[in-house]
């Protein structure tokens, strides 16, 4: 399915996860445009899905795109040659913000975990040398289920015990089980448990939120959630007010993301069944295919039907039709 702005948002996303942010972006760049944004800095840029985006607004409008991913993937790479307007810092975030100039707008699509977003929440007003007021737009992703209220860990190594939750290696996440699944949505390092202080995407922000009561958070519930942060003192804090207040928080909106991300878990954990399934079948056919050659088996069953005066409990030809219809 293309996209209106003529992408495909499954370009880099096979499984139609919806995981990009190209997904929200009538949304986005129309905050863009209510802001005046003339520089925008996208963290978590990955493989350039919304950069090239950022890019096609920045034409019409002159503004700077800066992309901050410490391990850029090479369609992003091959984006940074193509296009001089874009700079590319590989650095994570909190390594970026100590000494990038601030730009009007933010995109925070990073480390989906309760200490990285508290930080750069921390940098960004440090930077902006305002407080609160001085804020620039924020728009961040992932405020929804799974990493609102559970964090995860590009690498875990990076942030000292202390700051970080239990991890499940490798776990499956399944909407409504506050642990782990069998086949659930897999991540590499997400943490044990949903819930509880200290821990997700959204709990950092409202956190960082609760003791500055000049701020706005509008969340809009799709494609994991996009939150949009910013001073009700900006010049242009009515007019994003009006543009998002009918999709804060929509009900009907969440409704519909608690289906899409039940629908695809659900289909994760068939998929693994299926192939499970699969792979002990895979097992099975060599030695029922041996059983049909044993000359021990052939007696046996012949033994049983001659001596005993009844049927085998399966015969040679129920596992030759076994092994036909597999």
């Amino acid at each position: 399915m293309e996209h209106p702005f003529g992408f495909n948002p499954y370009a880099n996303d096979p499984g139609a996860w919806g995981a990009s942010l190209v997904n929200s972006a009538e949304i986005l760049l129309a905050s863009l445009d209510v802001a005046g944004a003339r520089s925008v800095i996208e963290v978590g840029a990955y493989a350039g899905d919304l950069t090239r985006l950022l890019l096609l607004w920045a034409e019409g409008t002159g503004a700077r795109v800066v992309a901050i991913d410490p391990s850029p993937q090479p369609e992003l790479e091959q984006l940074e040659r193509e296009r001089s307007e874009l700079s590319l810092v590989r650095e994570t975030s909190l390594e970026a913000f100590e000494h990038m100039e601030q730009a009007d707008a933010i995109v925070l699509d990073g480390d989906h975990n309760y200490y990285t977003v508290s930080e750069e929440l921390r940098l960004i007003e440090t930077r902006s040398g305002e407080g609160e007021s001085g804020l620039p737009l924020l728009l961040l992703h992932d405020v929804c289920w799974p990493h609102g209220r559970r964090d995860d860990y590009f690498d875990p190594e990076q942030i000292l015990a202390q700051h970080r939750q239990p991890v499940a290696p490798e776990a499956g996440l399944y909407p409504g089980i506050e642990g782990t699944r069998y086949g659930g949505l897999p991540y590499h390092w997400a943490a044990a448990r949903e819930g509880g202080p200290r821990n997700g995407v959204l709990t950092a922000i409202e956190d960082f939120v609760r003791s500055r009561e000049r701020l706005r958070l509008l969340i809009v519930p799709a494609f994991f959630g996009l939150g949009v942060l910013f001073s009700r003192d900006a010049p242009y804090a009515d007019e994003l007010s009006r543009l998002l207040e009918p999709w804060d928080r929509n009900s009907m909106l969440e409704r519909l993301e608690r289906n899409r991300v039940l629908h695809l878990a659900s289909s994760r954990v068939q998929l693994r069944m299926a192939l499970d399934a699969q792979e002990k079948l895979n097992r099975i056919e060599p030695m029922l295919a041996k059983m049909l050659d044993s000359r021990a088996f052939a007696m046996a069953e012949r033994w049983t039907r001659l001596r005993e005066r009844r049927d085998p409990p399966f015969s040679r030809r129920e596992i030759r039709d076994l092994l036909d219809r597999g």
